[in-house]
């Protein structure tokens, strides 16, 4: 769901709200999806990922209730120019897999189970989009619970790979560790949210083996060793330039992924 109006505080499931961020961009697409996190009676939040620096939109998060915890699904500064800021707001810690975006809190570990108000959250590592990348998982959040994705896996589109630092291989490990999360509720930082974690991350991993397929064929007109341009200007030709910077990226991820196995530098 894209709000009409972009300062509500829309419902998105039984435990999540969720304030649309006024970042709009071809990176960001409507802008940072911030989640308010909270349990059936519960006073306090959990609010993830607060985005940018702008003071209106940390307000209305922070009227929400009484925020308990800032949690950090990854690095971008589009969820994590404010959390500085609205740590000093509200006095809630922040926590994230990198301990550079912790303040007043503990970085985050894999499979750590957060209790806060009135909620149960999973913490799972999912690198690939970025080495810090995380998802917290909502099991009680309705008949199959909810995943809040990050950049993992978007509303619209599909996801950045932020080569060096993210890569294809860590990414793939990534998609079946929430495939296997069968049909939650996708709730991600950028686009609508959408049904059926397990079914979505089946059509990314088609979608990668068919950019895959691409550069490969691109590399067999091209030559073993052609470079990023070269590759990218054959199979994202049509490409919007705003985000050529993006498509390249994807693709040094996805010639290192292929030249590691074919044992080829």
């Amino acid at each position: 769901m894209i709000p009409d109006d972009p300062r509500a505080m829309v419902r998105s499931t039984e435990l999540t709200r969720f304030r649309l961020a006024p970042n709009p961009g071809p990176m960001s697409l409507h802008g940072t999806n911030s989640y308010v996190i909270s349990g059936p009676g519960a006073a306090g939040t959990v609010v993830v990922d607060p985005g940018p620096l702008d003071e209106p939109h940390l307000q209305e998060l922070a009227q929400a209730g009484a925020v308990e915890l800032i949690l950090i699904t990854h690095r971008h500064a589009d969820h994590t120019a404010a959390a500085a800021r609205f740590a000093e707001l509200t006095g809630a810690p922040v926590r994230a897999m990198d301990p550079a975006h912790c303040h007043g809190g503990s970085p985050l570990s894999d499979g750590e189970v957060i209790h806060a108000a009135g909620a149960e959250i999973r913490v799972l590592a999912t690198p690939g989009h970025t080495s810090d990348s995380v998802c917290f998982h909502l099991p009680a959040d309705g008949a199959q619970g909810s995943v809040l994705t990050g950049d993992t896996i978007l509303g619209l589109g599909t996801t950045v790979l932020d080569y060096p630092d993210g890569t294809l291989g860590d990414y793939l490990a990534s998609l079946d560790r929430l495939e296997s999360l069968g049909a939650a509720t996708v709730l991600p930082a950028h686009g609508p949210m959408l049904p059926a974690l397990d079914a979505i991350v089946r059509a990314y991993r088609d979608h990668r083996e068919d950019r895959l397929a691409q550069i490969r064929s691109a590399l067999a007109d091209l030559g073993a060793g052609a470079g990023v341009s070269a590759v990218a200007d054959a199979v994202y030709a049509a490409v919007d330039p705003a985000v050529r910077p993006a498509a390249e990226l994807s693709v040094a991820a996805q010639l290192q992924y292929l030249r590691r196995d074919s044992g080829t530098s």
